[in-house]
């Protein structure tokens, strides 16, 4: 794609990012509760449509495809798990959630329980989740950038760490709300546009299928280029013509490569000729397309494990991420907040569709990626390469523009959370203070992206939002269904529980992270957690509130009632 169609796309959507923001901004009474909580005026389709923009981030537009590109069938459990999470928070936690009229999860946790303690412990996990998930949203901006425009991947990550700070200093949570209903329909279109040419495309190039046990091969000649040092292995052995090194040898001109791994220098240019099988990074284990279309072939070590623990990450973890609960506050009642969450499971099917099919298509026409493995951009580059003229760049404008509206609307729901932990319970001041807390919301993880980007690639975008779900999972999702569900709960319980199961998945998440990979067992454990730190998170919430029910708060059925109450019987808390 033309880097002027790229800036183009980029600079239309910040642009209106930016004016929709302000209208926003005089919608804004400059309050507390309008700050966090849109003074819990939004109705469900607005509401839903937010929540899709902020939802649908990094990993749904980029990471999804990418690895389905370099995993396979497996890794469809993204995708599922991201959409069936919300099943779960309808069934169990929307309703009572808004009704109990907290304004974040530490207030909720501290009403509920009635202790200090538990407020401060809940308070770090939804600084820590929040951080945790917006580093990737960061990533993908700085990838995206650098795909369209070849600048470095700092320009990018800066420019969305900038407009999102921007906005949410200045609205808060009413402003924010506009920007997000319109950026979801921004990527719903980016993302559904292309597939059609895209399909119109590979069925008059003759159907071909994905699921040969071949490796993959390239469509045409190709040609790429490697940034670093990369260790790759050639599964059939090719000749390919090469300007650079290759196991630090010069080489200049075609040379052949027989089945064996080799390292590539660090700039290197490689040309490969129609119809070559595609080299694959060393440490992708999917060798050719009948694994890749096979479930629980070689994925992973350990795959069915891999998977169940996938499965539980995902499907619990969207109950505790704090950019998603927050919304629900903002529902006026609780029959509000399960309109919303109905229409939110229908804005992200009909989005969900999207993403296999890049995955799958890139197999096909993007092989290139798997050796470079910048697969993360796959949805960036398909329409320019399948569609000719200026039909594809258009298209690939289009797609970059649905992608920078995920990592703002994204980011900007994180910033808004984090911010709003900050202020409650570390600034603790008004609405000025809403700004400072807002600045340091936004300035941490592009600061911790920046150190992501100076020690290489880093992982890709889809397996670190899911290692967020995975510690999500394990310290919110038990405090929520057992403070909801149980009235046996105790603030011991829920520090134990917490301090124990999240603390868990955040050191295996941060060991994941920090490339610590022993092997085996070991490695699998730490690279999905949720299979284990979620049950042991359950376990000790339970042990440790049965041993200490005589400190039950004194109006837990109070608190009970007002969360379970039908609205028509107006057991309204005390905020609003």
């Amino acid at each position: 794609m033309s880097a002027g169609y790229g800036i183009g796309a980029v600079a239309v959507i910040s642009t209106l990012t930016l004016a929709l923001g302000a209208l926003g901004l005089r919608m804004s009474r400059r309050t507390t509760s309008d700050f966090l909580v849109a003074s819990r005026s939004v109705s469900p389709l607005t509401n839903a449509s937010a929540i899709g923009g902020e939802y649908l981030s990094a990993a749904s537009f980029l990471g999804v495809a990418g690895l389905i590109l370099a995993y396979g069938v497996d890794m469809l459990w993204y995708p599922v798990g991201y959409a069936a999470g919300y099943l779960l928070l309808l069934v169990l936690v929307a309703a009572p959630l808004r009704r109990s009229g907290a304004y974040t999860i530490p207030d909720f946790a501290q009403e509920r329980l009635q202790g200090r303690q538990i407020r401060r412990v809940a308070s770090a996990f939804v600084v820590l989740i929040g951080w945790l998930y917006a580093v990737p949203q960061l990533q993908g901006a700085g990838l995206t950038i650098r795909t369209v425009t070849g600048a470095p991947r700092w320009v990018g990550a800066v420019l969305v760490a900038v407009l999102v700070t921007g906005a949410v200093a200045a609205g808060g949570m009413r402003s924010i709300t506009v920007v997000q209903a319109f950026q979801y329909w921004v990527k719903l279109t980016a993302i559904t546009v292309p597939v059609a040419f895209l399909l119109i495309a590979w069925r008059a190039d003759g159907a071909p299928s994905a699921s040969a046990p071949t490796p993959p091969t390239f469509a045409r000649q190709t040609v790429t280029q490697v940034r670093s040092d990369t260790r790759i292995d050639v599964p059939v052995a090719l000749t390919v013509t090469l300007a650079g090194r290759v196991d630090g040898q010069r080489v200049d001109g075609p040379r052949r490569l027989p089945v064996g791994s080799y390292t590539i220098g660090a700039g290197s240019r490689l040309t490969f000729p129609a119809g070559a099988a595609a080299p694959h990074l060393h440490t992708l284990r999917v060798t050719d397309n009948a694994t890749w279309a096979s479930p629980l072939h070689g994925v992973r070590e350990h795959p069915l494990y891999a998977v169940w623990s996938l499965i539980i990450a995902t499907f619990l973890g969207t109950m505790g991420l704090p950019h998603v609960l927050v919304r629900f506050y903002t529902n006026p009642d609780g029959q509000q907040a399960r309109r919303t969450t109905l229409l939110v499971l229908v804005l992200l099917g009909s989005f969900y569709l999207m993403p296999t099919i890049y995955g799958a298509l890139g197999r096909l026409y993007a092989p290139d990626l798997l050796l470079t493995g910048n697969t993360d951009s796959v949805v960036l580059i398909l329409p320019s390469r399948l569609v000719p003229g200026v039909v594809g760049q258009l298209l690939g404008a289009l797609v970059t523009a649905g992608a920078f509206a995920a990592f703002l609307s994204t980011t900007s729901g994180l910033v808004v959370s984090v911010a709003g932990v900050l202020v409650t319970d570390v600034l603790r001041g008004p609405v000025r203070s809403l700004r400072r807390a807002t600045l340091v919301a936004g300035a941490v993880p592009l600061a911790l992206t920046l150190a992501v980007f100076l020690r290489g690639e880093g992982l890709p975008i889809g397996e670190v939002v899911g290692l967020a779900f995975a510690v999500a999972a394990s310290s919110f999702c038990p405090l929520l269904v057992l403070g909801i569900w149980w009235r046996g709960l105790t603030e011991a319980g829920a520090l134990a529980g917490i301090g124990v199961g999240g603390g868990l998945a955040a050191a295996a998440v941060l060991a994941t992270i920090a490339g610590w990979t022993p092997g085996g067992w070991p490695s699998a454990l730490l690279a999905q957690p949720a299979a284990w730190t979620v049950p042991v998170a359950f376990a000790v919430m339970v042990g440790v509130s049965r041993a200490t029910s005589g400190r039950r708060p004194p109006d837990v059925g109070r608190f009970m009632t007002r969360m379970h109450a039908p609205e028509q019987l107006r057991l309204r808390a005390a905020r609003r």
